[in-house]
């Protein structure tokens, strides 16, 4: 199950260096089984992470020394209990690593966030929490485990509100006019399970509520908000945020016309006059509706889409469901949200067309406009998606490509148009391009501060 691997002294060093924390532990060759099992399926029920047994820890703390097993056959009873926490090795793997020089084998781990819930040998469920092993012990707790798994889902709750409120909305009446056959509300809504004991359920509300902010205890709306800044570095509310609600499908629509109306009115001024910015608008569309799909509605929370002169953040709440990671996301599959992605996907023109590949979408659309690709990453509770307006060209190329139409060219103008966040920084690439002799100061800028321009041959 694990092959033997040779690691430098170097590569040594620099693990023994490191501490323990979510993703890293360290435990002694002489560790109980169990324990194994519970660090293994507490790193499993989180993020994933790496345990290396074989390590010994200084009686003072703090520092680590290699300690391996004599031969891997010793190791023999850790590797059946990791065969019981994830059988097949659906879920972990790892390697015996030897260093030359140093005396026995550490038993290195590699730990996947899992797709299910995984319990040690003793059926107990633990997560990994900072450098901690917890407990996960009470129903509700485990009920949050299930839907950041993506097992269960807040969707399928049912909400004590009268049934017309989503059968005789508007909503759900334009929605069933395309729908094929035509139905009845009532009769639709129970035969696709979204009714309990003549009750709603959240995702029946979110979809065909007129107003599914007033049904559900927590918020399902999306804020929108415009920042500006004298300096990139100090932005500054514009204006009071825009508060998008309504039923999903006319929220998602609702939302991207607004951010980009927003957008397109965000134009700064430099010396050349006032400068808009553009983003591809399928990015946009595809962030957003990724955003309010497969957020976490338990979370007392709204989308947060945040407009800045050089990017736009889009805050999703929920950490990211199951077995996805921010390495991942773009190639695996798991919907928190089923009955919404499905149902939204039979609306007209619906706004997951492509189901699946809407993060894909938004990637290939910046790169057609040169843009570099958004940046995915998770908070404490959150997504957060920053798509930026900066080039895949090198600051200094871009000031080049820039020249090649313009005549000069500015510190401040070069900040704002490559994302340059510091005026030092820029004067380094402008040195670096004279020095390369690619351009030169301007004549006559020098009291205002350098302007650049091509070098004359």
């Amino acid at each position: 199950m694990f092959d033997a691997v040779n690691i430098s002294l170097d590569e040594k060093q620099r693990l023994l260096s490191q501490h323990e924390g979510h993703f890293l532990d360290f435990k002694d060759r002489r560790i109980a089984p169990a324990k194994v099992a519970k660090a293994v399926s507490a790193f499993c029920n989180a993020d994933g992470g790496d345990l290396y047994i074989g390590v010994s820890e200084s009686s003072a703390g703090g520092s680590f020394t290699w300690d391996g097993f004599p031969d891997p056959e010793d190791a023999n009873q850790l590797v059946h209990v990791l065969e019981e926490v994830s059988p097949f090795g659906t879920d972990i793997d790892g390697e015996f690593l030897s260093v030359e020089g140093e005396s026995g084998f550490v038993l290195h781990v590699n730990s996947r966030k899992s797709r299910v819930i995984r319990r040690a040998p003793d059926g107990k469920i633990y997560k990994r929490l900072g450098a901690q092993n917890v407990p996960v012990v009470s129903d509700e707790q485990v009920l949050a485990l299930r839907r950041q798994k993506g097992i269960e889902s807040f969707e399928t709750e049912t909400l004590p509100i009268d049934l017309r409120v989503v059968t005789n909305s508007e909503a759900i009446i334009e929605y069933l006019l395309t729908a094929v056959p035509v139905g009845e509300p009532e009769t639709y809504l129970h035969k696709q399970h979204l009714t309990v004991a003549g009750k709603p359920i959240v995702a029946a509300a979110l979809l065909f509520a007129d107003e599914p902010q007033a049904c559900l205890p927590k918020r399902c709306g999306i804020k929108i908000y415009r920042y500006s800044s004298e300096e990139q570095s100090r932005d500054r509310l514009v204006e009071d945020p825009a508060t998008i609600e309504g039923p999903l499908y006319k929220q998602i629509y609702d939302a991207v016309d607004r951010t980009v109306d927003i957008v397109a009115a965000a134009a700064f001024l430099d010396e050349d006059g006032l400068r808009s910015v553009r983003y591809p608008h399928e990015a946009l569309h595809e962030i957003i509706t990724n955003a309010v799909l497969h957020r976490d509605y338990s979370i007392t929370d709204d989308v947060h889409v945040r407009i800045f002169e050089n990017r736009i953040e889009i805050q999703s709440p929920g950490r990211l469901p199951g077995h996805i990671t921010v390495d991942n996301i773009l190639d695996e599959r798991l919907s928190r949200n089923p009955y919404l992605v499905r149902h939204l996907n039979r609306f007209p023109n619906p706004p997951n067309k492509d189901v699946g590949e809407g993060l894909n979408t938004a990637f290939e659309s910046m790169k057609k406009l040169n843009l570099k690709s958004p940046e995915i990453s998770e908070t404490d509770n959150a997504v957060l998606v920053v798509v930026r307006h900066e080039s895949l060209a090198s600051p200094a190329q871009q000031v080049v490509d820039f020249l090649k139409s313009n005549d000069s060219i500015r510190n401040e103008q070069a900040r704002k148009m490559t994302g340059v966040d510091s005026e030092s920084k820029m004067k380094k690439i402008f040195e670096s391009l004279i020095k390369a002799k690619e351009i030169e100061h301007k004549p006559g800028t020098a009291g205002r501060g350098y302007a650049y321009q091509i070098r004359r041959k």
